[in-house]
C-alpha cells in the first residue's frame, strides 16, 4: 500500500510541476529537474525493491541507506548549483546597478548641457543678437 501512495505522490508531483511551468511560475530548467525527481518517486513508489537490489550489488546491506544516501547527495548537488545561479545573478544585479547610475549620471550631464544652451539663446534673444 505505502509503494502505490508514495508513486501517487511522485505522479502528483511531477503533475504540479508541468502545470507550475505551463503557467510560467517555474522556469523549464528548473523544472525538468523537478520531474526527474518526482519520477525517480514514481519508479521508487511502484517498485520498492529496485532501492534493495541496488544497494545488494553496490554491497551495502541496509537498502534505504542507500536511497538516502543518494537522496541527501543530489539535494546537496541541487544546493550547490542554486549557490552558483544566485552568485550569478547577484554579480549580474551589481553590474546592472552600476550601468543605470553611469547612465543617469549622463543624462543627468546631458540635460544641464541641454538647459545652459537654451538659456544662452534666451539671453542672446533679449539682447537682440
Amino acid at each position: 500500500m505505502l509503494s502505490w501512495v508514495t508513486g501517487a505522490i511522485g505522479l502528483a508531483a511531477a503533475i504540479t510541476i508541468i502545470v507550475l511551468i505551463r503557467k510560467d511560475h517555474l522556469h523549464v530548467r528548473y523544472g525538468i529537474w523537478w520531474i526527474a525527481v518526482a519520477a525517480v518517486f514514481v519508479v521508487v513508489g511502484l517498485y520498492p525493491g529496485i532501492v534493495d537490489h541496488l544497494a545488494a550489488r553496490l554491497g551495502i546491506a541496509y537498502g534505504p541507506v542507500l536511497a538516502l544516501t543518494v537522496g541527501l547527495t543530489v539535494f546537496v548537488i541541487k544546493i550547490l548549483t542554486i549557490d552558483i545561479a544566485r552568485s550569478r545573478d547577484e554579480t549580474r544585479i551589481v553590474r546592472l546597478v552600476q550601468r543605470i547610475a553611469i547612465l543617469e549620471s549622463e543624462v543627468d550631464q546631458l540635460k544641464r548641457e541641454a538647459r545652459d544652451r537654451a538659456e544662452g539663446v534666451e539671453e542672446g534673444a533679449e539682447r537682440g543678437e
